[in-house]
């Protein structure tokens, strides 16, 4: 029996155990102890107590609960109120809002009456802000005055959001301007500024402002950038006659009036004027040609190519030939006119004097004889007075039918370029045509020039035979009538 009592009340332990353990999972029981017991009554005495112990823990737990539930019941209390407050205040806001609509559409139709034409204005102060920038940024008086569109653009913008209306003192600042503009616009003034040139260098230099038409330096017109807003040097001047009116304009003192070549378009005409043919390149210059490999000929750069070149090299030659017989003949002309006032001292410089020398020489032979020696030595010295007088007189001759040979092969030329690329783009028919009248005017310029040559030195050289002759029959007369013979 005892054994059995053993076995239950181990039993009965574990079972108290567990029950112990699991309260003390659920937070009831802090410590857990186990005691052990030996007989009944101390069983019955440990689980009397563990009774007492468990009753005051659920009674505790009990409280608790209750003393939550309470808490919670107020904390629902309390949102359901929050509630309430919050779905007043949106009431409240929501009819404020209303009101504020209504007030907002009262104060803007009050606010279109009372602005009226002044939002008139402030469309043409947008307007006139853009349309002043546009023309600050194309006038050259911004290359004197660089910085004075950077407020206007700033006021461009604002008047673009159309956030505000100017102000007072932003509407006289464009007034402002404006009237600068117009001033500056009749002013020559100088200034010193910045000019770019071809080389990449950036030179300080003086300059001449002439309104907002020109601007001239030193060396002449200077370009203003749009783009770069910035004074850049011309790749060449334009024509000597407006050229020197940049030059006196630059040199001349201040107050003093002087000629100027002004340019209306504020520079296009200049620019067209720069690309316009200068006569070195309508002509070419020497060994241009040869020097860029084009051809072996001087001036067949040009214009006028292989038979402008050749027209330009016998009128060359024509020339240099006609002033070298002009020359010539001059002296000796002098040295025959010197002889004439002096006969009796013949001199072999100059053909009167040869001519007076073989009378010197023959006055023992009768009167034919001297008269056929006489003319022998005018003949002699015809061929010194006469040469290279003919081949003047057939370059003067031939260079205007080499002109028109060479009309015929630009026009030729201009054909083949229509047959090619049509007649659509003049530009294509440029080169031929330009053949053509280049060979014109060369073969007339040369022509020109020669036939008034030949005409002076072939009166040149007639007059001095003419003197030959008119003094070669005076020696044969006086010699005829010093020997008492008639000459047959």
């Amino acid at each position: 029996m005892n054994t059995t009592m053993k076995t239950c009340l181990a039993a009965f332990v574990a079972v108290a155990a567990s029950v112990a353990l699991h309260a003390q999972e659920e937070g009831g029981v802090d410590d857990l102890e186990v005691v052990e017991v030996n007989t009944l009554d101390e069983l019955l005495q440990n689980v009397e107590e563990r009774r007492v112990v468990e009753s005051q823990e659920h009674l505790r737990r009990e409280a608790e609960f209750q003393a939550r539930k309470d808490q919670q019941a107020r904390m629902l209390a309390d949102a359901r109120a929050e509630k309430r407050a919050q779905e007043r205040r949106s009431e409240r806001l929501e009819t404020t809002f209303e009101e504020n609509e209504i007030r907002i559409g009262q104060m803007q139709e009050q606010y279109d009456k009372r602005l009226g034409s002044l939002r008139e204005l402030f469309g043409v102060l947008q307007q006139v802000s853009g349309d002043t920038r546009a023309k600050f940024q194309d006038s050259l008086v911004s290359a004197q005055m660089p910085n004075r569109g950077d407020w206007l653009n700033e006021f461009a913008a604002k008047m673009g959001k159309a956030t505000q209306l100017a102000t007072i003192d932003e509407m006289e600042q464009l007034w402002f301007l404006l009237q600068q503009e117009m001033t500056e616009s009749g002013r020559v003034t100088r200034f010193t500024g910045t000019v770019n040139m071809l080389d990449g260098r950036q030179v300080e230099t003086d300059l001449v402002r002439v309104g907002s038409f020109a601007i001239v330096g030193a060396d002449g017109y200077i370009n203003y950038d749009i783009n770069l807003s910035s004074l850049v040097e011309l790749g060449r001047q334009p024509e000597a006659q407006y050229a020197a009116t940049a030059e006196n304009l630059f040199e001349a003192p201040d107050g003093e009036l002087v000629s100027f070549a002004v340019d209306p378009t504020r520079g296009s005409l200049i620019s067209l004027l720069i690309q316009k043919a200068t006569l070195g390149e309508m002509v070419g210059t020497p060994f241009g040609g040869f020097t860029k490999g084009q051809c072996y000929l001087p001036f067949c750069d040009g214009q006028g190519d292989y038979p402008g070149s050749i027209i330009i090299l016998v009128g060359i030659i024509g020339v240099l030939m006609a002033i070298e017989r002009l020359i010539s003949l001059t002296i000796v002309g002098a040295k025959v006119t010197r002889q004439r006032n002096n006969p009796g001292v013949p001199s072999e410089d100059n053909p009167l004097g040869r001519v007076v020398k073989v009378y010197e020489d023959n006055k023992e032979v009768d009167t034919e004889t001297l008269s056929l020696k006489l003319g022998e030595a005018i003949l002699t010295e015809m061929p010194a007075l006469t040469r290279s007088i003919t081949i003047i007189q057939v370059i003067s001759i031939v260079a205007p039918l080499m002109g028109l040979l060479g009309t015929v092969i630009g026009m030729i030329e201009t054909f083949q370029s229509i047959t090619l690329f049509g007649a659509g783009d003049p530009r294509t028919m440029a080169s031929g045509i330009s053949t053509a009248l280049m060979t014109t005017v060369l073969g007339l310029c040369v022509a020109i020039p020669t036939t008034l040559l030949h005409a002076i030195v072939n009166q040149r050289s007639r007059s001095i035979i003419h003197v030959l002759e008119e003094q070669s029959e005076g020696i044969v007369a006086m010699h005829a009538e010093e020997s008492g013979r008639p000459l047959d």
